[in-house]
């Protein structure tokens, strides 16, 4: 059984530390983040997709294949994403893991890199090795919400959840942080993560169930429809608890590491740049599982519809729009559209006076919008987006000035 929400953050699991520090790359604020389990863990990972991939990935891949997924640390910078920075920025990735192995006495190969910020800048690395240093003396069980500061960019606030899981066995937690706020689309998860548990689980099926517990969370969210290139979420798992995950517990373990992502992805959501709602996107009566997550997808990154939300303009037309150019199998003719409890198009017939009950819904900070694609078949999809504000468009002009 999972519990509610418990305090802690990514050091809740038994074992872990984390510290965050400030050491320059940034011009204000804390922007390095070090995470270390007592033991080494098995360790798990997925990363962006985009074919312009940031060093620090190319690093992360290298060592879970070379430890056989095994890592002992994570560490992150913000502020600097060391992505198209050619031969000089795999090396200051590299050198991240150098310094944060020889700080905590591990194997090069069981550190895992991460970096966040402006693409196309080099990374300083004297900077970054003294805040390594920095961070591995000030590392603590409670260290996680100074780590969780430390690797923001312009999010307006941290992201940290943890939960409790009880067994037959005992006890284990699975605990984590993330970060994103902008450039957030996922393919793979375009942010960073890092995910923690005190259960044992071998590297093969700690793999599996990140994968699992990404697919309706990570991979369920977006802000802007951008595709990042640096990100990744992580997960280690130290065994201190000395509950075992196998075959038989695996879904159980699934879902409580699905209920912390989930949050830290709404967190993202929530706290996305100029974001004023939270927009859940319903799409049922598809023929397939991956027309309906087309559909849900056309419809969250659409501007005109993420507009109309933040306009609070019950603008159901642009719902039918979007999923009828998704590329998903379409039948108007018996699609339904709903904004929160308003039904505002049916059986092709629009019923434009339940437009001001629409209209009320968006003026909450929770929005939900419904779309019944009419071809009768069983699939659904959900995601999770935000509204598209003028405060989006000044961040981003201003992301560099």
């Amino acid at each position: 059984m999972t519990s509610p929400a418990i305090p802690g953050g990514v050091t809740a699991a038994g074992g872990f530390s984390a510290a965050g520090v400030s050491c320059g790359v940034k011009k204000k604020g804390p922007d390095l983040a070090l995470v270390v389990s007592d033991r080494l863990a098995s360790a798990a990972g997925i990363f962006t997709t985009s074919r312009a991939t940031a060093a620090p990935v190319l690093v992360s891949r290298e060592h879970l294949r070379v430890s056989g997924g095994q890592a002992r640390a994570l560490v992150a910078n913000s502020g600097c994403a060391n992505a198209c920075t050619g031969p000089a920025g795999l090396e200051a990735a590299r050198l991240m893991a150098v310094e944060t192995a020889r700080a905590v006495g591990c194997e090069v190969e069981h550190v895992l890199v991460a970096s966040t910020g402006v693409i196309g800048v080099h990374l300083d690395r004297q900077k970054v090795g003294t805040g390594i240093i920095g961070a591995a003396g000030a590392l603590h069980r409670d260290g996680h919400a100074d780590a969780a500061r430390a690797i923001m960019t312009t999010d307006p606030r941290p992201k940290e959840h943890a939960v409790r899981v009880e067994t037959p066995s005992g006890a284990y937690v699975v605990g984590g942080m993330a970060k994103g706020s902008g450039m957030i689309e996922p393919r793979m998860a375009t942010m960073l993560g890092f995910l923690a548990t005190d259960a044992a689980v071998a590297p093969g099926l700690l793999q599996r169930a990140l994968v699992d517990a990404a697919a309706d969370t990570f991979n369920a969210i977006t802000v802007d429809g951008e595709c990042s290139t640096n990100d990744s979420v992580f997960a280690l798992a130290n065994g201190m608890s000395g509950v075992a995950v196998d075959e038989r517990s695996h879904e159980g373990f699934v879902e409580a590491l699905r209920a912390v992502c989930r949050e830290l992805a709404l967190g993202i959501v929530r706290g996305g740049e100029g974001a004023t709602r939270l927009v859940t996107v319903h799409v049922t009566g598809a023929v397939s599982d991956a027309d309906a997550k087309g559909a849900a997808r056309a419809i969250a990154n659409s501007p005109l519809v993420k507009a109309a939300v933040h306009g609070g303009d019950p603008n159901w037309g642009r719902l039918v729009a979007a999923a009828g150019r998704s590329g998903s199998a379409f039948e108007v003719e018996h699609a339904r559209v709903a904004i929160g409890p308003a039904v505002l198009f049916a059986d092709g017939r629009p019923f434009g006076g339940r437009a001001p009950d629409a209209a009320r819904h968006l003026a909450g900070r929770e929005v939900t919008l419904a779309v019944d694609l009419g071809t009768g078949g069983p699939h659904e999809a959900t995601m999770w987006t935000c509204d598209l504000s003028a405060e989006y468009v000044r961040i981003n002009a201003e992301y560099r000035t």
